[in-house]
């Protein structure tokens, strides 16, 4: 079992930035990770991935440019710098792993992961 803890979140206004951080604990092995996000009424949707080597990385869309997803796997962590929020950016967030990845292997569908954070809110206002 892997555990996910999710950090970071909190109100900010458009414009202005966040890092989130999620801390894994257990049995924690090449797990390619990721971050997704769920808008009231809104169905779950893919933020950002990280390969279990960190050297490759995809991005929704409607984030590219503004978010960019890490990892630090000497502290099992990985974190979500988020630039130039927009109100539309407002969501629970959360964080991802899969049980085994190749090292440059990632995913953006929620059935890809295993793992699943409790989530942290995330407000920006106008």
């Amino acid at each position: 079992q892997v555990q996910l803890v999710e950090s970071g979140g909190g109100l900010v206004q458009a414009g202005g930035s966040l890092k989130l951080s999620c801390a894994a604990s257990g049995r924690t092995f090449r797990n390619a990770m990721a971050w997704f996000r769920q808008a009231p009424g809104k169905e779950r949707e893919f933020v950002a991935g990280i390969s279990w080597s960190g050297g490759s990385t995809v991005y929704a869309d409607s984030v590219k440019g503004r978010f960019t997803i890490s990892r630090d796997n000497a502290k099992n962590t990985e974190y979500l710098q988020m630039n130039s929020l927009k109100p539309e950016d407002t969501a629970d967030y959360y964080c991802a792993a899969r049980k085994y990845s190749s090292g440059s292997g990632y995913y953006i569908a929620e059935d890809q992961y295993d793992y699943w954070g409790q989530g942290t809110q995330v407000t920006v206002s106008s």
